[in-house]
């Protein structure tokens, strides 16, 4: 079955998500478009990243207190559409960082951002000292359907999620290039319990890092609690990563206020009377991050 759209979530606005914030308690948000993940080498997919980036440049600038984005970018293959937008992007349009795809193409053309090829947007994204925000991919393969209520495109999601981070530690990447800061989406997915399986098995397959290495590269990444808030998630992400590596988030408008107030009234009930460490997960950590933030938020 397709995804159900929240009802009063669509047509998307600023004003939508700006209602939802107010009664949540939530200050700024950065807004990001899902990637293009599928396409070609193109200038029409060139114009289509511009043009989702200079909107969403267009709204920041109109609700500078409220908002910051990550940039969308060109199909990943086209590597010279992709470094020309992170520049604009950065430079002119002063995106927080860079919204990726897990992967990019269809079925057997289909790839996982740590391929070869996309060697020199990593070396680019790096040497600026990018944050980058990672999303699963839909993807195209078949599975048994459950009838009615159990949304099995929603659950691929999250996995493709750490079949990417788990690349990009494999590969050697995020290592080779440890000054891109990269946000995994709804903590990761399955990542805090198959890490230690990539860790192992993928030493012994020819990996030429340790288990101790592997996995001390994937508490690296940051983990952000959109649609994961739950006590059981959380305990394992805070044995698994430094404290410093929570964000917080809640996928609006893609879910309704009651669906991600659910996740934040459990995250809240997990750290209980802990303030400090509550607050550092809802704000603090995210403002460390971008800390150009902090002007606009104290503002």
């Amino acid at each position: 079955m397709g995804w159900k759209t929240p009802v009063g979530t669509l047509p998307w606005s600023p004003e939508v998500s700006i209602k939802a914030m107010d009664a949540s308690g939530i200050d700024m948000a950065i807004l990001s478009l899902p990637a293009l993940s599928t396409g070609s080498i193109c200038e029409e997919n060139r114009n289509q990243a511009r043009q989702r980036n200079t909107m969403m440049s267009s709204i920041v600038c109109a609700h500078s207190t409220r908002f910051a984005f990550f940039a969308c970018i060109p199909f990943l293959d086209d590597v010279e559409g992709v470094l020309k937008e992170i520049s604009y992007a950065l430079d002119v349009l002063h995106a927080v960082g860079i919204s990726m795809s897990s992967s990019y193409g269809v079925d057997s053309n289909a790839k996982y951002i740590g391929d070869d090829q996309y060697e020199p947007v990593w070396a680019e994204l790096n040497r600026r000292k990018t944050v980058v925000f990672l999303h699963g991919a839909q993807v195209r393969f078949f599975i048994p359907q459950f009838k009615y209520t159990v949304d099995t495109d929603g659950h691929k999601v999250p996995h493709e999620t750490f079949k990417a981070a788990a690349h990009l530690v494999v590969s050697g990447r995020k290592r080779k290039y440890s000054d891109v800061k990269i946000i995994l989406a709804h903590l990761g997915g399955t990542t805090p319990m198959l890490a230690s399986r990539v860790a192992v098995l993928s030493n012994h397959m020819g990996c030429s890092l340790s288990p101790e290495e592997i996995l001390e590269d994937f508490r690296t990444y940051y983990y952000e609690t959109a649609l994961s808030s739950y006590g059981p998630t959380l305990a394992c992400l805070n044995a698994f990563v430094p404290p410093d590596r929570l964000l917080f988030g809640t996928d609006f408008p893609a879910v309704g206020i009651d669906m991600a107030e659910w996740y934040t009234a459990n995250l809240k009930e997990h750290y209980g009377e802990d303030n400090d460490r509550l607050e550092t997960v809802l704000g603090g950590n995210a403002l460390t991050l971008f800390p150009k933030l902090r002007y606009s938020h104290l503002h």
